[in-house]
């Protein structure tokens, strides 16, 4: 595009919302150059790590946490790109999907930043100060999940015959997997660590549970024309998200944490007071996005063996 070219775009861009280009020009005239610190806010994102203890390892474990939320607001933004497009072909589908599975690839792979990052003692010092806080209280991780599948696949598995299209979203709220592990088990009632992630984030969830109900992936794939749904890439793509997600990215979490609770140094419990080998391990949640991109053998071995080998179908 030459310069007259360019120029004519540019006025014809603004006099079709009924803005006088002139103006605008004036403006991009005087206005200063961008800088790579001012265009990513440096200064803002580096100011964002503060300490609760003097242990230096406190830094990576506050660091790796946000890069983290930062990698699930990616996840969300691809996400969207799928819901909210109208009819959606396999090729853009498959293509968001896969940018998803890379980003969870990564959060994966990044475990070891955290079991060979921190020191013990110091990890075994510092975490006694984020109670009740903990990592359960992503809402971003929350929303990533909703945002996945039908909400009947989030539900406890005990009490998924009491779910239905009709069900209020409150009932499902209160039902979701992740529920079971912020109760006191002795009590039957909320933790602390429950009560304070409900008041923050409860409507906010339910609003999220409203805005995809009929437009996660899951019931999105379903919606397309039946040669769409026969795609196998897009198979593929769907059952790798599924794996990476629910069996992968959780297994190493499982593994990471382990490695400091199951030490014998401090205490065994998380932060939040959750019974974590359950809650997190996926061969008793069994969390699964796509059920029925999976046979009745791979839904049985489903966190028990490793089902790297079954994510791709010919």
């Amino acid at each position: 595009m030459t310069r007259e070219e360019l120029v004519a775009a540019i006025v014809a861009k603004y006099e079709a919302v009924g803005q006088n280009p002139d103006v605008h020009l004036s403006g991009l005239l005087h206005a200063e150059s961008i800088n790579y610190w001012d265009y990513i806010q440096l200064d803002a994102l580096l100011g964002l790590q503060i300490k609760r203890t003097q242990q230096p390892d406190e830094m990576v474990f506050i660091m790796y946490h946000q890069i983290n939320e930062l990698l699930f607001k990616m996840i969300l933004w691809e996400a969207d790109q799928i819901s909210f497009t109208e009819n959606i072909d396999p090729g853009k589908f498959t293509m968001h999907l896969m940018r998803i599975s890379r980003y969870f690839d990564m959060l994966s792979n990044s475990f070891h930043i955290m079991s060979e990052g921190m020191e013990l003692e110091q990890y075994m010092k510092f975490r006694d100060t984020l109670t009740p806080a903990s990592g359960f209280q992503s809402v971003q991780y929350r929303k990533i999940e909703i945002a996945s599948t039908e909400l009947i696949n989030l539900i406890d598995h005990r009490h998924r015959e009491t779910i239905d299209r009709e069900t209020p979203y409150e009932h499902a709220f209160n039902h979701m997997y992740w529920q079971v592990a912020a109760k006191d088990h002795k009590t039957g009632k909320p933790t602390m660590l429950m009560k304070n992630f409900e008041a923050r984030y409860k409507d906010e969830l339910i609003a999220w549970m409203q805005r995809y109900n009929e437009v996660n992936l899951w019931t999105k794939f379903k919606s397309l024309p039946e040669a769409h749904q026969q795609d196998i890439d897009l198979i593929n793509a769907m059952r790798h998200y599924d794996h990476t997600v629910n069996i992968k990215w959780v297994m190493h979490h499982y593994n990471t944490a382990a490695q400091y609770l199951d030490s014998g140094k401090g205490s065994s419990e998380a932060t939040g007071g959750s019974d974590w080998h359950k809650y997190m391990h996926p061969k008793y949640q069994r969390r699964i996005f796509f059920p029925e991109l999976w046979s009745q053998e791979e839904l049985d071995l489903w966190g028990v063996t490793n089902l790297e080998g079954y994510t791709r179908l010919n």
